[in-house]
């Protein structure tokens, strides 16, 4: 089952007297992958060596609508691409691609604006979230390219936060509309990115006058170490959609979604009031387990995970998409770009 798209504008990756025999119609197909029901659509070119980039420019609407609607777009099988014509098909579609700020993942720059996905621990897995949900100001999308698909596992699994929001029952929800959810950060404890890393500065003044522009409350400790806290929501409004969507790390960095033996190993070395990352109700009481397992199962539950191919490009709606890690073994190399930028007041 095929959808052919036709697209919009002039631009071509063909000569004119080409493009006249070629019908425009018979460029991509667009697809779904099994077992993923419409979550990603899989958008595939119909000739060989098709360039994205230049196929997007004149399918911007096409794109957008898709990503309105399914929240996850799979570029598969197009001419493959070096990370810079990756960043340049992130500008071409979605405006200038963002700077990793108020870092809570280890990543590496690659080149310009493009990032390894995550440095993380291959044999960790990382948890369903959407990216920078803490911040004041959040991407609401995000891209990743599978430069080279690791021999096991290290898939990117995603999840419809839309659907996500929808498992979650009224008395959970009405807690954490209420109160919100109040995100901590211990830094300097020796686990976890310093605070240099994570706000790209060795200047303490400079860290202070992020927070205070930035909604988020801090506490210098002995030697230098530095404890944040900031509660935001949990549920935004899409802007140009308007449907709710799920969207925190409200789960992602509680202690308890970490393996038990990794829990276990943190609260012994840190204590519960130190972790490096923990979340609470945003008037500061713990979540209760049931509540937290609740959560968990709800991501789990819409959880859709594909294997990479090389050259792969995947863009996700950052509001109506999650996103998670599996763990993997041999060399895996997908980097990741973020764009148009969102404020926490516009949803």
């Amino acid at each position: 089952m095929s959808d052919p798209v036709e697209p919009r504008g002039t631009a071509s990756p063909f000569k004119r007297k080409a493009s006249i025999r070629l019908s425009q119609q018979t460029l991509v197909s667009s697809t779904y992958l099994d077992g993923c029901g419409q979550c990603p659509r899989v958008v595939r070119p119909l000739v060989d060596g098709l360039d994205l980039t230049e196929w997007a420019q004149g399918n911007i609407g096409f794109i957008d609508d898709s990503l309105n609607q399914h929240g996850a777009i799979l570029f598969r099988g197009f001419r493959p691409a070096d990370v810079a014509g990756f960043q340049t098909f992130v500008t071409t579609s979605s405006g200038a691609a963002l700077d990793y700020t108020e870092r809570s993942s280890p990543r590496t720059q690659v080149q310009g604006a493009i990032y390894t996905s995550t440095d993380h621990p291959p044999q960790y897995p990382i948890f369903l979230h959407n990216e920078q949900s803490y911040n004041i100001s959040f991407p609401t999308r995000i891209f990743f390219q599978c430069v080279v698909a690791s021999e096991t596992g290290g898939q990117t699994p995603i999840a419809d936060t839309r659907a996500v929001l929808k498992r979650i029952s009224s008395a959970t929800r009405e807690r954490f509309e209420r109160d919100g959810y109040m995100y901590v950060r211990n830094f300097g404890d020796g686990l976890g990115l310093s605070w240099q890393d994570a706000f790209q500065t060795k200047d303490p003044a400079a860290v202070e006058a992020y927070c205070r522009n930035n909604a988020i409350e801090w506490e210098w400790k002995p030697g230098g170490r530095l404890k944040t806290w900031q509660v935001r929501r949990v549920i935004a409004r899409h802007p140009q959609t308007g449907e709710l969507t799920w969207f925190n790390h409200a789960t992602f960095f509680n202690v308890t979604t970490l393996d038990e033996r990794l829990q276990r190993q943190l609260r012994e070395g840190f204590g519960d009031s130190a972790l490096p990352n923990q979340t609470c109700y945003g008037d500061g009481s713990p979540i209760p387990d049931p509540v937290m397992q609740e959560l968990r199962d709800a991501y789990l539950a819409e959880k859709k995970t594909f294997n990479w191919q090389q050259g792969d490009v995947l863009m996700l709606d950052n509001l109506l998409c999650a996103h998670a890690r599996e763990p993997f073994s041999g060399a895996r190399k997908v980097v990741v770009g973020m764009a148009r930028p969102c404020s926490w007041a516009d949803v």
